[in-house]
């Protein structure tokens, strides 16, 4: 195929052999396949700022740090040179997320490098070598459910260890793999320590997960992790090791406990929706 702009650099300085095709494009970046040192790997080329159309991200961006304080300062002031900073700082924030969670153990796609703001990573792949599907692309039998569900709160847990917060996480930003869910797409990894929405943020992954994955396995929906796991994360008891149950009994003296779980429940209806949606949609291009 013709090669895409944003990978010619790539090519020419033979971090890639050649590019076999595209594999998604979406709000953030465009990924292709591609071939490098003789094995099949992926390509995630962002797009530039004007070409976004991702509104919150300065929600997101709160307690990311940058590299000094005149970088600092340019950002906050908004100048040309401070929103290619802050430019630079939005595509660096996966990368480094990759690295960092990986190191951890954290089930995420190996990264192999950034070059050209090009990152280089694994492709993950199914059984049969083909590109792997999401997890809202794939019917489950319960006890399937069951067993993705706690890996992927395990994996939940294991960001938190490190102090971030996927941001955005669903079953389509989670990859089916021979050996089980992977986690994709970090552009908009929190802070969880100096971010304000840290807390709305993981509760909000963790209850899409369960959404999703409770169409499956209906007992699911009655459980906590994420407000068990926020609960120990505050207190400084939550370590990798540490062993979840689902359960979780709000303080009601301190807190609208009713407010809570309708919040908690319009996530879980509100991903619900969107599948159905989804469903709908596929249902009639068939």
């Amino acid at each position: 195929m013709r090669t895409p702009q944003g990978l010619q650099a790539l090519i020419d300085d033979g971090v890639i052999d050649e590019v076999l095709r595209p594999l998604k494009s979406g709000k953030e970046a465009a990924v292709y396949v591609v071939r490098s040192g003789g094995e099949v790997r992926c390509a995630k080329v962002y797009k530039d700022m004007a070409q976004r159309s991702f509104q919150q991200r300065v929600q997101y961006q709160e307690g990311r740090k940058v590299r000094g304080s005149r970088e600092t300062r340019a950002i906050g002031k908004a100048t040309k040179y401070g929103r290619k900073q802050q430019e630079t700082a939005w595509k660096n924030t996966e990368v480094d997320a990759l690295y960092q969670l990986r190191a951890a153990g954290v089930r995420v796609p190996e990264p192999f490098g950034y070059f050209h703001g090009v990152l280089v990573m694994e492709l993950v792949t199914d059984d049969q070598g083909f590109s792997a599907p999401r997890l809202g692309e794939v019917e489950l039998e319960a006890d399937q459910a069951r067993a993705y569900h706690k890996v992927l709160v395990r994996q939940v847990q294991l960001m938190l260890c490190c102090g971030l917060i996927h941001g955005d996480l669903s079953a389509y930003n989670v990859l089916v793999g021979p050996d089980g869910p992977v986690v994709i797409d970090f552009p908009q990894v929190v802070s969880a320590g100096g971010n304000n929405a840290a807390r709305t943020m993981l509760l909000r992954d963790v209850n899409n997960l369960t959404a999703s994955l409770g169409r499956f396995a209906p007992e699911l929906l009655d459980t906590w992790f994420g407000e068990e796991m926020w609960a120990l994360f505050e207190a400084g008891e939550l370590h990798p090791d540490t062993v979840l149950t689902g359960e979780f009994t709000p303080d009601e003296s301190s807190i609208d406990l009713d407010s809570v779980r309708h919040a908690i429940n319009d996530a879980r209806e509100e991903a619900l929706i969107r599948q159905q949606g989804r469903e709908a949609a596929a249902e009639d291009d068939a």
